[in-house]
């Protein structure tokens, strides 16, 4: 049985077109990677922007020797986690989208939707996400420690999106 979460990340004071813009440079996915980067390799794939959307790929790694234990049990190598996001365009200050998460010969996966919408304050984007661990007896407690880290991964992600649209970083 999968595990569900939701996580919002709130912007107050940017609206979601700044945001939009923001998710369609290259600048702002390899400042956000350059953050996770104190603690492990990770890199920009790709950044595709067109009138029809944003497509982003990257690739978060995380040595063996940082995984918890029971992770370490299963997985005998680095883990190199493949994060693809794709939004829709922008259309009336909404814009929805998709991500998943693989790890090649992974026991399982980590998918959900995306929301970008407006506030009172600025605007808010929700992930909605579903991990899913198939291995017997570990599976379910694999899927909590996912969506934990998930939390942390996007909290992260959200402090280093409101530092860059503070910063006033222009759009390319």
């Amino acid at each position: 049985m999968a595990r569900r979460l939701d996580y919002s990340a709130r912007y107050p004071l940017h609206t979601t077109k700044e945001l939009y813009a923001a998710l369609s440079t290259r600048d702002y996915w390899e400042a956000r990677v350059e953050e996770m980067r104190k603690y492990s390799p990770n890199h920009v794939v790709s950044v595709d922007a067109a009138e029809t959307g944003i497509e982003v790929v990257l690739e978060h790694i995380i040595p063996r020797e940082m995984l918890p234990e029971m992770a370490q049990t299963v997985i005998r190598k680095d883990m190199v986690i493949t994060r693809k996001e794709s939004w829709g365009p922008f259309r009336e200050d909404e814009v929805h989208g998709k991500y998943s998460a693989s790890i090649p010969a992974g026991p399982g996966s980590l998918n959900g939707t995306i929301r970008l919408f407006p506030t009172e304050t600025g605007s808010t984007i929700r992930f909605s996400s579903e991990a899913k661990v198939f291995i017997p007896m570990v599976g379910p407690r694999l899927e909590q420690l996912i969506l934990v880290n998930l939390v942390d991964l996007f909290r992260g992600e959200a402090e280093e999106t409101l530092k860059w649209l503070e910063a006033g970083t222009p759009a390319h």
